[in-house]
């Protein structure tokens, strides 16, 4: 694993957040008022922040004090951090972690999936705000599920086939244990 950062950031029980490339218009929303809840309650997320929703999660993140964890899916020891995570992570707020050493700079798909897991495996606990079904997320679901870890989800009907693997479900009266939405 190779870090840019303060790595003990990692102890701090952090969420893992997880959302499809395409989600649904309600579950956007929703998934914008728990980012809100969880930088309020100080909460520490880790995510690659890859898909388009997980992108918009971290620039809300980065814009309170918790700590973020960020793990691209490609090596970060040529990587040029990008200018809105610099204060966050000259701040000691802000980790990047890879579990690549030297090597792709590019994403694919089968990085996109060990990165995954990765974050999975490094989080207290798993929130997915949408997956397709039979998609990519859907199978981390059954990984984390299989392993014992938590995985939540909202409660929508988007997210039946989640539900049916044995998420538990997360409504808007309880984001997160220790956050209430804003």
């Amino acid at each position: 694993m190779v870090a840019l950062g303060d790595a003990t950031l990692l102890s701090t029980k952090p969420l893992a957040l997880f959302c499809s490339v395409r989600c649904p218009g309600r579950l956007i929303l929703q998934t914008y008022d728990l980012a809100q809840a969880l930088r309020a309650a100080g909460v520490t997320v880790i995510s690659g922040f890859h898909s388009p929703m997980e992108k918009e999660c971290l620039n809300l993140l980065l814009r309170g004090s918790q700590p973020v964890i960020v793990c691209p899916a490609r090596g970060i020891e040529e990587m040029r951090v990008p200018s809105d995570w610099r204060m966050s992570l000259d701040r000691g707020r802000l980790l990047i972690v890879s579990p690549f050493s030297k090597g792709p700079k590019r994403v694919d798909a089968s990085l996109a999936s060990r990165r995954n897991e990765v974050v999975a495996a490094l989080a207290e606990e798993v929130f997915i705000s949408f997956a397709v079904p039979g998609g990519s997320m859907e199978s981390l679901a059954r990984k984390v599920l299989a392993g014992s870890k938590p995985v939540l989800t909202f409660q929508a009907e988007e997210n039946r086939s989640l539900i049916a693997l044995g998420a538990t479900t997360v409504g808007q009266d309880r984001w997160w244990p220790s956050a209430k939405p804003p």
